[in-house]
């Protein structure tokens, strides 16, 4: 049995005294997604509102795997944080729906080796979608008596380690109780593979 670096150069594989094979992990557990241009981000670039919960008119951020795209869309992470005092006190969670009306992009995606790769999917910040369904809860956005006393100030990353997949045709999108005002920033990361 033989090795491969890379580029291709064939190595004898190394084993502990018991026949276990050696190995040495190179950067962090997406870095092989990354270099091989398979690994994707996308960040809103201004603060944004979000819709009132599982709201057909949606305001928020989508991630779109477009229908024929020919790519599973695997979600690494999910990140928010609240620029200013939100208007009400909110559920933070994230929905599927489907592609319908979700698949004109509004943002690029950025692949995670940068300017190496081009994404299937569309991001956008709101559309029409039809029958969307919660799949993880993933806080609470509260309010203070000033800007500086209310809950969510730190920016929130949310590793979501590949458990939500989108097949082609559906999209992932944000999802609050009530509105809390154009006071949200969000991003995804995402891995791109063959179907």
């Amino acid at each position: 049995m033989y090795g491969k670096t890379r580029t291709g150069i064939g190595l004898q594989p190394i084993v502990d005294s018991e026949g276990v094979l050696l190995t040495k992990p190179m950067g962090g557990s997406l870095a092989d997604a990354a270099l091989e241009g398979r690994l994707f981000c996308c960040a809103t670039q201004t603060a944004i509102n979000m819709s009132t919960t599982l709201n057909t008119t949606f305001v928020g951020w989508a991630l779109t795997n477009p229908t024929g795209s020919g790519k599973l869309v695997i979600v690494h992470e999910f990140a928010y944080g609240v620029t200013a005092k939100v208007t009400a006190e909110t559920l933070l969670a994230l929905a599927t729906t489907t592609d319908s009306g979700m698949t004109t992009a509004e943002f690029a995606p950025r692949c995670c080796r940068n300017a190496y790769a081009t994404s299937v999917c569309t991001v956008r910040d709101g559309g029409s979608i039809v029958a969307p369904v919660i799949e993880r809860i993933i806080g609470q956005i509260v309010s203070g008596t000033d800007d500086v006393s209310y809950g969510g100030m730190v920016p929130n990353i949310v590793p979501l380690d590949g458990s939500i997949v989108l097949a082609p045709g559906r999209a992932l999108v944000t999802d609050s109780t009530v509105a809390p005002g154009a006071v949200m920033q969000f991003s995804y990361m995402w891995e791109e593979v063959d179907e």
